[in-house]
């Protein structure tokens, strides 16, 4: 009875829906509710950010096309709302909750912000509830943490008074708009009813497949198709370090291996990082943590990625030592502190560990980034009297970046490429000594 009303009124547009958590996912999907004619209300817990997006303002720098634009339509409109009151959600039909989920440093989940979520959403859920979860769970999560929450909380039964779903978010920054509508779905239900609700409610803003599962699946695929991600980076990555010890080129390799039929390997780098990738494969595995199941290619994968940082490290010291500087007296200058070209997302930055090993050594660091707060200085002028620069991140003002420039303010011309933003030839007719990631002398 409740889901076939929850689907009339899903249908006709007078569903309330309702998005805890208004970060990279949250607000993008609060705003395409509320563009398809939804009354949507926004929870979240930081004022700055609820001020911000009363007042029209996207919270979420770098280049997200579409974005500002979509939040002038809604804003405008006055059918999406943003709150930390969640007493304002005991009238919401649909409850979605986008909040962090990461892990620590033992690479366990912690999910304060998921819990403190359900458990202030519990007493006021409205009888008749649909509540999913779009954030990236371990699997076994909404049978161990979420359920339990809602259920002692709001005093309602499952598949009864109210209904869960589970249906992770594949997007990234830069493409949220465009992956939220034109990537597929997983709708994981507790039963198939409760799916086939979830899916007429996706398919309002979705226009990708939307396939059915319950939520073991649904937590399984999302997981599972991050840590696959990570398991080819780090393999493109291990290549990357054969060819500078071989004196090959990584790219020239990769090019020639993926002319071969079925062959995809990824892309090498300076480190993995973002919200998802680094600690999405740590909550697959935590899913059978307790099982005596001994997991070894994810964990290598892991090792393997999160060395990348301290292996530029490397490549920087020793290319210093040719120059007749010790690190410890090196100025050096970082380009790029988000984890992704053209954004602001710092999240596990790769750039991270690597200025700070760089502070371990005693090198003076400069960081410029033109997306990021706080880094986004005049680059040329950070760029006086340094002995090198490591580019980590390709964001297009560097592909654009007049190199003779660059080197006209420095001390030592040493280019150590984490991205191959440049060419070798390109960056040496300017004067540089160039070392690119997997790229042999």
């Amino acid at each position: 009875m409740f889901l076939t009303d929850l689907k009339s009124r899903i249908l006709s547009r007078q569903a309330k829906v309702a998005v805890i958590g208004l970060g990279y996912v949250g607000l993008p999907v609060a705003c395409m509710f509320a563009d398809e004619g939804f009354d949507t209300l926004g929870v979240d817990i930081k004022l700055e950010r609820i001020d911000k997006i009363s007042a029209g303002v996207s919270p979420i720098e770098g280049d997200e096309p579409g974005l500002q634009e979509l939040l002038d339509r809604v804003h405008a409109s006055g059918r999406l709302r943003a709150t930390n009151a969640y007493s304002l959600l005991s009238d919401c039909d649909v409850v979605l909750i986008d909040v962090e989920t990461p892990v620590d440093a033992h690479n366990q989940p912690r999910y304060a912000a998921l819990r403190a979520a359900l458990q202030s959403l519990a007493p006021v859920l409205k009888e008749g509830a649909l509540v999913i979860v779009e954030s990236t769970i371990a699997p076994g999560t909404m049978q161990k943490v979420v359920l339990p929450l809602l259920s002692a909380g709001s005093g309602l039964e499952l598949d009864h008074s109210f209904f869960l779903g589970n249906c992770p978010e594949r997007v990234m920054p830069g493409k949220l708009l465009h992956n939220l509508a034109h990537l597929s779905r997983v709708v994981g239900g507790s039963t198939p009813e409760t799916a086939e609700t979830m899916a007429v409610l996706y398919s309002c803003i979705v226009k990708a497949d939307l396939d059915s599962a319950d939520w073991i699946t649904a937590e399984l695929v999302k997981t599972t198709e991050n840590a696959y991600r990570d398991v080819q980076i780090a393999f493109a990555n291990e290549v990357a370090l054969i060819c500078e010890v071989m004196g090959a080129d990584v790219w020239k390799v990769r090019e020639l291996v993926n002319k071969s039929p079925f062959r995809n390997m990824h892309l090498p780098g300076a480190g993995v990082g973002g919200h998802c990738i680094p600690k999405d494969p740590w909550l697959l595995a935590y899913g059978v943590h307790d099982t005596g199941l001994d997991l070894r290619v994810i964990p290598a994968a892991r090792a393997v990625n999160d060395s990348m940082p301290h292996h530029m490290a490397d490549l920087t010291i020793a290319m210093l030592a040719k120059a007749g500087v010790s690190v410890d007296a090196a100025r050096i200058l970082v380009m790029g502190y988000a984890y992704l070209e053209n954004s602001d997302d710092t999240r596990n930055s790769p750039s991270e560990a690597l200025v700070a090993r760089f502070q371990e050594l005693g090198a003076y660091i400069a960081v410029h980034d033109p997306f990021v707060a706080g880094y986004q200085g005049d680059l040329l002028n950070m760029a006086q009297g340094c002995d090198a620069v490591v580019v980590m991140v390709k964001h297009q003002a560097y592909q654009q970046l007049d190199l003779p420039a660059l080197g006209a303010a420095m001390r030592h011309l040493l280019l150590i490429d984490g991205r191959k933003v440049f060419e070798r030839h390109q960056a040496e007719a300017a004067g540089f000594v160039y070392q690119g990631i997997g790229q042999g002398q």
